[in-house]
């Protein structure tokens, strides 16, 4: 087995690099607006004066040919997640700001996270203070850089949740080095701005579900309905919490809602017991989240408990009532050197790609600064910044309480936040290399996720091949991948995100491609979806036909999973330079005539998207569509603009009307692409809070209206995918993995394939060592010649 896994630093940068540095410039002007500013209204009763402390003074160095070497005034990153420590001080130092004591205690801490510099900051960074040091990365300037001694202090945003008040505001924090420590307990940060969002709900938390879950068991109304289907034993009894959605006015942002699902346990003592199998229906629940009180009850139908499924239980052996098979030999992975990649905090190099990785409680894993060393061009930009922002899982089951399963998963609960703990040798194998996350709870106190993302190389089969017929002479790479992932549970289903990197690709289904076809350099986005489904009870003797029955008495309704990746690209681009357009090709069968004599004639036709509206597009596997980002002045040896094009995978639409109330918040999913220009607020597609939102088409629809130009542009791609799921048997009791994604390959970006340089792969188990008798092989063609 290769050597013991590599266990993260949690989640902090701790290199401590020094940096030369030219003459200081003036401070950084502060560019990140707040994404509600807009609309916000400033609360001065929700702060007191909170005193700042000033900056620790640089240190200075003897100069080096006129340069001063200074030590930098942090530690961290620019894009590097908030360390617990930080996440301490930020919490600590908004509740110090709290006006009264009253206040101070009503605070519910939803999301605590790095507030994002300006990308000219992160430039600077990566030119001077942080690998990969790279001083072309900043704009020419007449008489040389001019660079400040020091970076911008680093900023936490906030949100929080009034319980008492029913408010939810954003607070910006300002943190340094001497900030992110307490010292005789006072906190080291500094109030920037708070603003109290109006008409919204932020997410649901953790702690919220557990409290709603104890008050529903402890209703007696409720205990009775249970009684009247034979449970009694309230330990068997699965509350799951779901946000309300917005259906009418009655599910307004004035209240904080939700209307629970009800499931029910066969074995108290057993708790691996799959408690999803026996769903509770005819009972309607209505919770208010704020006071944590009933508002509303009715047991509307008696519908009976399915009966228990033997087949409901997927742990293994004996514990499920089963046997495990016995002939599964063990696999290994091998890598008796150690792994390709390196690792200098959150900055990953691995076979000329380069990139930091982050994480958010929302998004949960981010790729940062994704580059490729092309030899003598050095550093290319290919993206600034790569995420999954938001995914909605809509029912398509008109009946109670099915139509209302509408969840946003990110927006309304949090992807990073409920993110695991992987595990060698199941989750990932090989030579690991994992980061831990660090996130706030309700209440303030700091949670650490331990091994929360996974980064790993795997062996990916064939990389490229050819063999010459005449010869028998044949020339084989393999392929590997460098893939960094993190998996969530979102209620009953897993969801598992993974970023591809390739030293070259292959376009393949079953059958693997070579000669021509061959592009290099790919980035693959992968969702496996697995879990168990959410399902329904019937009546004895009743079907439906929005679902597939199951077992005896249990069905699942038919549903989709959408997830949305916002791709900030920047081709060839570097930060502050907007030289990107979009371009949409579809292949075109050439019309019968002098140029189509023998009717197999079809090419390729370009199209630019232009503007916002423009750029609202679907797929089309008949015309085989994709997308190129090209970059409008660089260009290749053959002249043509460089680009990476964006090829999608499976994909389908919504297939509700556009009536669907589910629609209002999600207009986002009506299209597959959209396309916008850069802008630091414009992050989550069907807005910042889309639980219980009464805005129609919020966010990315909003936003596309201006129509901005896009011909010459800081492009950002927002790719809507989904998969259709119509359950299967073989899906119970639990769902084996679902792959559903889209590549971004290279189209023109190198002058040839830079896959030929991978060496030949070397084997140190030969057939002997296997047991098998080595056997001499000929090529046909040169034993008849």
């Amino acid at each position: 087995m290769a050597s013991a896994p590599e266990k993260a630093t949690p989640l902090l940068n701790t290199t401590t690099n020094n940096t030369a540095t030219a003459a200081p410039s003036p401070s950084w002007p502060d560019s990140t607006l707040d994404s509600t500013r807009n609309r916000s209204t400033i609360a001065p009763a929700l702060i007191s004066a909170v005193d700042s402390f000033s900056d620790p003074p640089p240190s200075s160095a003897p100069s080096t040919k006129g340069i001063t070497v200074m030590t930098r005034a942090q530690t961290c990153h620019p894009l590097d997640p908030l360390s617990a420590a930080e996440i301490a001080v930020a919490v600590g130092t908004v509740r110090a700001a709290g006006a009264t004591p009253e206040v101070r205690d009503s605070m519910r801490f939803v999301e605590v996270v790095l507030l994002e510099p300006d990308k000219q900051v992160v430039a600077l960074a990566d030119a001077y203070f942080f690998p990969p040091f790279q001083p072309s990365l900043l704009p020419r300037t007449k008489g040389g850089p001019v660079i400040p001694t020091k970076l911008p202090p680093r900023k936490a945003r906030l949100v929080v949740y009034n319980k008492r008040s029913n408010e939810t505001s954003i607070w910006i924090v300002e943190l340094t080095q001497v900030h992110a420590a307490t010292r005789g307990g006072h906190h080291r940060g500094k109030v920037i701005s708070s603003n109290v969002v109006p008409d919204v709900q932020p997410p649901m938390d953790a702690v919220e579900y557990a409290e709603c879950e104890a008050i529903v068991k402890d209703f007696p109304p409720f205990r009775e309905a249970m009684k009247r289907r034979g449970i009694e034993d309230m330990d068997l009894v699965m509350v799951d919490a779901w946000c309300v959605g917005y259906h009418s006015e009655f599910d307004a942002p004035s209240r904080r809602l939700a209307k629970p699902l009800i499931f029910c346990r066969t074995e108290s003592d057993c708790p691996m017991e799959n408690g999803y199998a026996r769903p509770v229906e005819g009972i309607y629940i209505l919770v208010d989240m704020q006071n944590m009180v009933v508002l509303e009850f009715e047991d509307c139908k008696l519908v009976p408990l399915p009966p228990a499924d033997p087949l409901r239980n997927y742990t293994s052996g004996e514990t499920r009532g089963g046997v495990d098979r016995s002939d599964v030999k063990p696999l290994q992975i091998l890598q008796p050197e150690g792994p390709s990649f390196r690792v200098n905090g959150y900055f990953i190099q691995w076979q000329k790609w380069n990139f930091r990785i982050g994480f958010t409680p929302r998004e949960g894993l981010v790729i940062y600064s994704v580059a490729y060393i092309d030899g003598s061009r050095g550093r290319r930009p290919v993206a600034h910044r790569l995420s999954f922002v938001e995914m909605v899982v809509p029912y398509g089951d008109p009946n109670d309480p099915h139509y209302r399963k509408n969840a946003f998963d990110a927006g309304e609960d949090g992807l990073g936040k409920n993110a695991h703990s992987l595990k060698k040798g199941c989750d990932c194998l090989g030579y690991i290399k994992y980061f831990d996350a660090h996130f706030t709870n309700f209440n303030g106190g700091v949670e650490t996720i331990e091994n929360c993302v996974c980064l790993h190389e795997e062996d990916h089969g064939i990389l490229w091949k050819h063999q010459d017929w005449r010869t028998g002479l044949a020339e084989v790479r393999r392929s590997r991948r460098l893939t960094v992932s993190f998996i969530c549970t979102v209620a009953n289903y897993e969801y598992g995100f993974f970023w591809h990197f390739y030293q070259a690709s292959l376009m393949f289904a079953s059958i693997h491609l070579s000669e021509s076809v061959c592009l290099d350099g790919k980035i693959e986005a992968e969702v496996k979806l697995t879990g168990i489904l959410s399902l329904g009870a019937l009546q004895p003797g009743e079907t439906r036909k929005y679902g597939t029955t199951i077992a005896p008495g249990l069905y699942a309704p038919v549903h989709q999973h959408f997830f949305v990746a916002r791709m900030d690209m920047a081709v060839d681009c570097k930060p502050g330079e907007a030289f990107n357009q979009v371009v949409e090709v579809d292949v075109k069968v050439e019309e019968p005539g002098k140029d189509n004599v023998h009717n197999n004639a079809f090419y390729a036709e370009e199209r630019v998207l232009k503007s916002e509206l423009e750029a609202m597009r679907d797929c089309n596997p008949l015309s085989a569509r994709h997308w190129v980002v090209r970059n409008t002045r660089t260009v290749n040896r053959t002249g043509q603009l460089t680009g990476y094009k964006l090829v999608p995978g499976s994909n389908c639409l919504p297939l509700a009307r556009p009536e669907a109330k589910f629609l209002r918040r999600a207009a986002f999913l009506k299209h597959n692409l959209w396309v916008t220009p850069y802008a630091h607020n414009e992050m989550h597609p069907g807005g910042e809070f889309p639980n219980q939102n009464p805005r129609v088409e919020e966010g990315l629809v909003t936003w596309v209206q201006q129509n901005r130009s896009l011909e010459e542009a800081d492009i950002v791609l927002w790719y809507v995918f989904g998969v259709t799921h119509i359950p299967r048997l073989e899906d119970w009791p639990v769902m084996p993995v679902e792959r559903v994604g889209f590549m971004l390959m290279p189209h023109g970006f190198f002058n040839c394939s830079p896959a030929v340089d991978v060496p030949p792969t070397t084997s140190d188990l030969d057939d002997k060592e296997i047991g098998m008798p080595a056997k001499p092989s000929q090529n046909g063609v040169i034993a008849k010649l």
